[in-house]
């Protein structure tokens, strides 16, 4: 692994009780899950552990973190619920290492599992204690077809989510969740920049075709247009016979630039979050109060308000 920009110098553990000054760290993982949740597990804990000790002060871990099954039945099998033995081990990661984390796409089985028999993929923020903070369900399923390609169909073994959750404050700034497929929609990133989010998460897994294509253009277009920094953990590699993931995690700064990115196979790259910076550029190119909702109206979403 080759992070394109991390910090030479060492940081201490916990970046958010560190020395006044330190611009927070985060740290984004690149993983190859696999139909082994065990495996899987072993795999992230080791990359949450090692951010923990360069300062990280928070950790994000892309979509299907916790496995990606190799067939609908297989994927449904392996579902839980939140209150299972998965996400109990991540909440004492959490209180273990003392960071946030931000799980992209578990497979969760909701409370309407058995009437429904399909699961929701579900964004979870721990805080350093353990709890769920936020619970993100993907809104925009992903139904595609390349042909001779790549066919999804995510909608035949899971629900949409109903709601978009306001940004949650962490250390790093104010953070909106979304999931994967949402990255194409910029009506939920600008909803979540009108409530106040400074970073906008895209836990993903792509496949090679759309990833070469659209992957980063995609971000770095996220990040321009709401002047927030992004933060895109990614699935890479053969995840099983039918599947490769095109990974490239990677964080854009509130100017577009990417700032950090993982190349091939498993492993961390590290970003500083800089709010000054991102409220400088807020101020020197102000289009969000630039806006014209006489003429297009105003991109909201149930249950924001509008940040102060």
């Amino acid at each position: 692994m080759y992070p394109a920009l991390c910090r030479s110098s060492p940081r201490l553990p916990h970046a958010m009780a560190g020395p006044p000054g330190l611009k927070p760290l985060v740290a984004v993982g690149q993983v190859t899950s696999t139909p082994n949740k065990e495996l899987n597990f072993g795999i992230c804990a080791r990359l949450v552990r090692e951010a923990a000790q360069r300062g990280a002060c928070l950790v994000f871990l892309p979509e299907g973190f916790d496995y990606i099954g190799s067939d609908t039945a297989q994927t449904l099998s392996l579902a839980e619920g939140l209150d299972g033995d998965l996400m109990g081990r991540y909440a004492e990661l959490a209180r273990e290492c003392g960071v946030w984390l931000s799980l992209g796409g578990f497979h969760e089985r909701g409370q309407d599992w058995l009437t429904t028999q399909r699961i929701y993929n579900c964004h979870v923020l721990l805080d350093p204690a353990g709890n769920i903070v936020a619970a993100y369900r993907k809104t925009h399923l992903c139904d595609v077809e390349l042909v001779g390609r790549v066919v999804m169909k995510e909608s035949s073994f899971t629900n949409p989510g109903t709601e978009i959750v306001p940004p949650v404050g962490t250390p790093a700034g104010r953070l909106g969740l979304s999931i994967c497929y949402d990255l194409r929609f910029p009506e939920i990133s600008l909803a979540l920049r009108r409530a106040g989010a400074e970073i906008l998460t895209y836990p993903s897994a792509f496949t090679i075709p759309t990833g070469s294509a659209h992957w980063e253009v995609l971000l770095r277009a996220r990040a321009i247009e709401s002047q927030c920094y992004v933060v895109a953990a990614a699935q890479t590699g053969k995840n099983h016979e039918h599947r490769t993931s095109y990974g490239h995690a990677l964080v854009v700064d509130p100017w577009g630039a990417v700032v950090a990115q993982c190349h091939e196979g498993t492993g961390l790259c590290y970003a500083e979050i800089d709010l000054d910076y991102l409220h400088r550029i807020r101020q020197e190119i102000p289009v969000h109060g630039h806006r014209r909702p006489d003429l297009y109206g105003t991109v909201a979403a149930t249950g924001l308000e509008p940040a102060p």
